[in-house]
């Protein structure tokens, strides 16, 4: 009981976000007291930096590649392009809005895509005079798709590296397993969002009330190296992944090098057109102290029975078949991650499969149900992850306030269809390559 009143009083906090606080120190601050009471050890601080440290650093480097690339204009570039591919017919738009959130999901990972492409499409929106109406249902598309298309590599969630890094899953491997599994949840997204909200897109829209994509361009520099660079970072996390390179080093080197093109390093700072140390004061600093300390308040609550519960659970569950085990492990982790936030539920899950005993198969495919369902369960509630919460102070600062009641009825609506198909995709799916 102390464990769980210590959890509840951290996360309350932790979704609050009071400003003398922040996520970072009121997690730190729940921790400290979990080790004060002695519901953890500090043996314990030293085994939870070991699971989250290549997450957390890897997450901060990706931030601040999509910070720079925001600054020097190539989202906003992106975005342009989308409206003018649109073509002036609505229903396209939204379908490449979709796509557009589920690129940026993939290579910039989840919390990128909701607080980077959210205020450029808002911009986008209001030079094409959409109604409100219009508008909400592109915004929910974005934070939607955001995380429905979180799974394919590694990098795109922070859940996926945490999990990843954990039971020792490569990049390839992963990426091997995922990505058909994320085009299911992706066009699963497309068919859910676009049957909720089809009566509210716009049949046209005049495209000439967009500005040519090029004058969204703010560092020309930066903006072509970009592409070269995100194609070498790819390629370097497939080369990498046998030889067990950490993924925070090639991500961080990518982003030191970004930094250095930015600032125009050979030139000492001169003709930098974007603000660095801005953008490095906005990278999320407080996610390292968040990780560590929310952690060590649910590695508590292992220590307390939680995780030995959650095994029970799991066995009982591998006995009835592959494909109830997979969905239901799925469901179980997609509904403890919209209570408790899908972070501290993913942890949870991979201590419980950790300790279940179940045949080979069955685990592996526990493994990546309980990614499936800490990428997608968040989004049945606001306070599910981070990238929901910051996405809605985002929005909140732009003047759009979506009420909790408003948001469970659509996130009830939506997610359950794509979480139960992108399970069963996995279920088809991971089979066939183990019988490889």
């Amino acid at each position: 009981m102390l464990a769980i009143a210590i959890f509840v009083v951290t996360l309350t906090l932790v979704i609050w976000q009071p400003r003398e606080l922040g996520i970072g120190w009121s997690a730190l601050g729940g921790a400290l007291v979990a080790l004060l009471v002695g519901v953890v050890q500090w043996s314990d601080v030293g085994l939870v930096w070991q699971i989250v440290w290549d997450a957390t650093f890897t997450f901060i480097a990706l931030i601040i590649i999509s910070l720079i690339l925001d600054e020097a204009g190539f989202f906003a570039w992106a975005a342009l392009h989308i409206g003018r591919w649109g073509g002036g017919r609505g229903g396209r738009l939204f379908a490449l809005v979709i796509l557009l959130g589920a690129l940026i999901s993939a290579l910039f990972a989840n919390d990128g895509a909701a607080l980077l492409l959210t205020p450029i499409v808002m911009a986008i929106l209001l030079r094409l005079r959409f109604s409100p109406a219009a508008a909400f249902a592109f915004i929910i598309a974005t934070g939607f798709i955001a995380d429905t298309a979180s799974l394919p590599l590694v990098i795109s969630n922070l859940v996926n590296i945490v999990s990843a890094n954990y039971f020792g899953i490569g990049f390839d491997r992963y990426a091997l397993v995922m990505v058909p599994v994320n085009l299911v949840s992706v066009l699963a997204t497309l068919v859910v969002l676009w049957l909720a909200f089809r009566r509210r897109v716009p049949h046209y829209y005049e495209v000439r009330a967009l500005e040519p994509p090029a004058t969204a361009i703010k560092d020309p520099l930066v903006f072509k190296a970009a592409f070269p660079l995100l194609a070498v970072l790819l390629v370097a996390y497939f080369v990498s992944a046998p030889h067990g390179v950490p993924i925070s080093l090639i991500t961080g080197a990518a982003a030191l090098a970004l930094l250095f093109i930015a600032g125009r390093g050979w030139k000492r700072g001169r003709d930098a057109r974007i603000p660095l140390i801005r953008v490095l004061a906005q990278a999320p600093w407080q996610i390292v102290l968040f990780s560590v300390g929310m952690y060590l308040v649910v590695y508590g609550l292992g220590n307390a029975g939680l995780t030995h519960i959650g095994a029970l659970a799991l066995e009982w569950l591998a006995g009835q078949g592959a494909l109830l085990a997979t969905l239901g492990t799925g469901v179980l982790s997609a509904l403890l991650a919209s209570v408790v936030n899908n972070l501290p539920s993913t942890l949870l899950g991979a201590l419980a499969i950790e300790q279940a005993e179940v045949p080979a198969a069955v685990r592996e495919l526990m493994i990546y149900a309980n990614v499936i369902g800490n990428d997608l369960g968040p989004k049945l509630t606001p306070i599910g992850s981070l990238a929901t919460l910051l996405w809605l102070h985002v929005l909140a600062d732009k003047g759009v306030r979506i009420s909790w009641g408003q948001y469970m009825k659509i996130g009830l609506l939506i997610t359950p269809p794509v979480l139960l198909a992108t399970l069963a995709a996995l279920a088809w799916w991971l089979p066939l390559l183990q019988g490889t």
